[in-house]
């Protein structure tokens, strides 16, 4: 059987640790909780966690820079934010830090637990690749979607948080397409989304910087009032068994 994933919550109200310690234990989900940025790092630390729900304000610290320490150290554990509604700001750099996802407080512990499940989704690498899988090649770049790998021609590894993954692929499986910020967002997420939604501009600006490189020109196309696109060719062909 497969183990428990294993969940920090870092938020320094007690009532909400509380509550969702208890709450994330009966959807099935190990927990561990944290007050404060010290005792968030020193569990870090000790521990190896499956995902972090993480408050922006924190009594010693912010929880962005909590986030953008992880994508130094932790690339692929996934981070929710817990922001208040009307922290807009915190919420786009957030995303820009490297967080999978957010949720505005008050919030429902019950979207929080689908939240947090279709971010460990997205995370999870196949158990075992088909004997056969597909490859794409596209610019400079090889990406492997069994493995969730993707390497440049010296076979260096391109870290990638699982949203942006999850992105590129939505792009490679559909080359040369115009695709707006709702298609971009039912591909990818599939959920409801607030008007003003902002995750797809982010997740965009980091994979730019992240292909910048492609010896080709950029990789994506802005279309005003349309979306993005990719420009590169692509190549799909079949892994070696």
């Amino acid at each position: 059987m497969q183990s428990q994933p294993h969940i920090l919550v870092v938020d320094d109200d007690r009532e909400i640790r509380t509550l969702l310690g208890r709450y994330l234990d009966g959807q099935g989900f190990r927990v561990s909780v944290a007050a404060d940025r010290r005792e968030c790092e020193q569990k870090l630390a000790a521990g190896q966690f499956d995902l972090v729900v993480l408050d922006v304000m924190l009594p010693d610290g912010s929880g962005l820079d909590i986030c953008r320490g992880l994508r130094d150290r932790k690339p692929h554990v996934p981070v929710i934010l817990l922001t208040a509604l009307k922290e807009d700001v915190d919420r786009i750099i957030g995303l820009e830090l490297g967080a999978d996802d957010y949720l505005g407080k008050p919030f429902n512990p019950r979207e929080l637990t689908a939240r947090i499940r279709a971010v460990l989704r997205r995370a999870a690498p196949e158990e075992a690749p088909a004997p056969r899988a597909r490859v794409y090649r596209f610019a400079t770049y090889r990406l492997e979607p069994d493995t969730r790998k993707v390497t440049d021609t010296q076979g260096a590894s391109i870290d990638l948080t699982g949203a942006e993954f999850d992105l590129l692929q939505v792009f490679l499986d559909r080359p040369g397409r115009l695709l707006s910020r709702d298609q971009l967002l039912d591909l990818t997420q599939g959920r409801e989304r607030d008007p003003l939604e902002r995750s797809v501009d982010v997740l965009m600006s980091r994979l730019r910087r992240k292909f910048s490189d492609t010896g080709e020109g950029p990789l994506f196309k802005t279309v005003r009032n349309g979306g993005y696109q990719l420009t590169a060719r692509v190549e799909t062909v079949e892994a070696q068994a």
